[in-house]
């Protein structure tokens, strides 16, 4: 009788947000985020350095288009940003209407700056970002483990392709915001039969992926570094791992 084949375990694909998880761009998100509130509103008045208030509010902000409108606030006479931190949903919405603009205005304002920004001084614009320590070496040896990694993020696909290969990475899959949410990518994966992580700095969208029935296989872990709220990493549900950059370092077998 033939001996049966050995059956190959389904591949494992380690799939991580962008911004703060992979790459602290505060810098550029200020410069970014500045520039185009001011070519929409001439008449504010913004520092060039980052805010101690933009650092607070970072944490709560989800998508690009949400970073010009803070910026506006935090030129406007009578800007709150203990209202802001105490119901950033609410606040958000306020102030869309507030200054009479789309989501969809704010986001291709944003993305025309760094486009520019990448036509006229690309190494300047790179140089606003930093990739978090050994991380680049992680992705690297992430083969060794018999894994494949992608990055799925709500930044413009264009931009973080042009931060990756600027330092050589190549992911299998690289998902921006076009693509469509988080948990709408990542069950387009899980229909790929593959084991699935997903490492992300943001607590509320490791619960929306937790609360989906569908992506109950995916290992969800948040990072201990990136744009983290106070109190995000106290209290995890079992189902939400704490992966510290020595856990991240060691082999992923070993992760939470």
């Amino acid at each position: 009788m033939p001996l049966a084949s050995a059956i190959s375990p389904p591949a494992t694909l380690v799939v991580f947000d962008f911004d703060g998880v992979l790459v602290d761009g505060m810098t550029e998100y200020w410069w970014a985020a500045r520039t185009a509130a001011l070519e929409l509103a001439p008449q504010l008045q913004l520092p060039e350095a980052v805010p101690a208030a933009f650092v607070r509010l970072r944490p709560l902000i989800h998508k690009g288009w949400e970073m010009v409108l803070m910026a506006a606030e935090l030129g406007r006479d009578g800007f709150g940003l203990e209202v802001l931190l105490r119901d950033y949903a609410a606040g958000l919405a306020l102030a869309l209407a507030r200054w009479g603009w789309q989501a969809g205005q704010l986001q291709q304002q944003l993305e025309r700056v760094r486009a520019g920004a990448i036509a006229t001084d690309e190494a300047g614009w790179l140089a606003r970002h930093r990739f978090y320590p050994g991380v680049k070496q992680r992705l690297h040896s992430l083969a060794g483990d018999g894994a494949a990694w992608a990055v799925l993020t709500t930044k413009g696909a264009v931009f973080a392709a042009r931060l990756l290969a600027a330092e050589g990475l190549k992911p299998e899959a690289l998902f921006g915001h076009e693509q469509g949410s988080k948990v709408v990518v990542l069950r387009q994966l899980q229909a790929q039969g593959r084991r699935l992580w997903f490492v992300e700095d943001r607590r509320p969208t490791l619960e929306a992926v937790r609360a989906d029935p569908e992506l109950a296989s995916v290992r969800c872990c948040l990072v201990s570094w990136g744009y983290l709220g106070p109190g995000d990493g106290q209290g995890l549900p079992a189902t939400i791992g704490w992966l510290t950059p020595e856990r991240f370092a060691s082999p992923l077998a070993q992760w939470p």
